[in-house]
């Protein structure tokens, strides 16, 4: 897998997605794949000529040209997994709703396809709210069997196909299409931790959290210059990136003691869709910044000042949480 250095600029994780996949493809000969006619705007693309296109005149070809047809994709990419290849198939992450009924099948028989996820969010922007996906996070964890993995950076994105590729379940790995910083490894917890599902980025500076935040995806970086805030104010705060709550839930009770302790009620969660499948997480005490309504039609950065998903928001509700709560930090 490649590692990317720090980068405040970053990029859109479908892009670091892509770079993945193509050095997937170079190292697997039975790994292939397509989407539903989004190849550039998936970044699913496998680039080199022996990857090749599949065709009536090269049935050799990796590359899958599906069509317009989310649900024949998904059921094709079924039978592919269970003739022994490795397959992923690439829409929007809002079409999950054409795929669900092949989804669930993958995960009944255990197949593991990759389900390549893109414009995850409002963060998706002009196309607006019949695009914006809002409650396909918490739909598609509600899919036994179904590892939903929703990366925060290039490095996590990288961990989350290292880990998926070595499991034998269907895998969603939901991606941005505006940019997300780089995190600096070198400062924060290493993203080998993906593996784990949830795991400590940075923990509080007394070593004695009042608070937990937690984020997946894009709104990592929202919490994390939260986290910085209340941090530079003295409040005791943890900060978790939560890639993968079906990896987390695998992990034994001590690891997940020592990540979200029961003794910490003040817990809140950042995640641009709905908080349906965070409150087992959150608790009666918890607080999420997040969507409980459809989008709308803006520039990304112009969504998430109006739906309040803001580093200055995150700072006001973890405050507000403490104080609840009885923490002072």
């Amino acid at each position: 897998n490649p590692t990317y250095t720090a980068d405040a600029k970053g990029k859109a994780t479908r892009i670091s997605s892509g770079k993945v996949i193509n050095g997937l493809a170079k190292k697997f000969p039975w790994f292939n794949g397509g989407s539903a006619d989004l190849a550039p705007r998936t970044m699913t693309l496998m680039e080199s000529a022996e990857a090749g296109h599949f065709s009536s005149h090269n049935y050799a070809g990796r590359n899958l040209h599906f069509g317009i047809r989310e649900h024949g994709m998904a059921a094709i990419c079924n039978g592919l997994a269970l003739c022994g290849m490795r397959v992923y198939g690439a829409s929007f992450f809002v079409f999950t709703d054409y795929m669900r009924p092949s989804m669930r099948l993958a995960s009944i028989m255990h197949l593991p396809v990759t389900y390549v996820l893109t414009h995850d969010s409002i963060g998706l922007g002009e196309d607006g709210p019949t695009h914006q996906p809002i409650e396909h996070l918490s739909a598609c964890r509600a899919i036994p069997g179904l590892d939903v993995i929703r990366p925060g950076d290039a490095n996590e994105v990288a961990e989350a196909y290292r880990t998926a590729m070595q499991r034998k379940h269907p895998a969603a790995i939901v991606l941005s299409r505006q940019n997300v910083p780089t995190l600096d490894r070198t400062k924060f917890a290493p993203a080998s931790l993906t593996s784990r599902g949830g795991y400590i980025l940075a923990e509080a500076p007394g070593g004695k959290p009042a608070a937990i935040l937690m984020a997946t995806g894009t709104e990592l970086d929202i919490a994390l210059k939260a986290w910085e805030k209340l941090t530079a104010e003295g409040l005791q705060v943890r900060l978790v990136s939560m890639p993968c709550t079906e990896w987390f839930d695998e992990q034994d009770e001590a690891y997940r003691a020592s990540v979200l302790p029961r003794s910490i009620t003040a817990r809140i969660a950042v995640e641009a869709g709905i908080r349906q499948s965070w409150d087992r997480y959150l608790g009666e005490n918890g607080r999420f910044v997040g969507m409980s309504s459809y989008g709308a039609s803006a520039p990304f950065a112009d969504l998430y000042k109006f739906f309040k998903i803001t580093p200055e928001h995150v700072v006001d509700e973890v405050k507000g949480a403490m104080g609840k709560c009885g923490s002072p930090g």
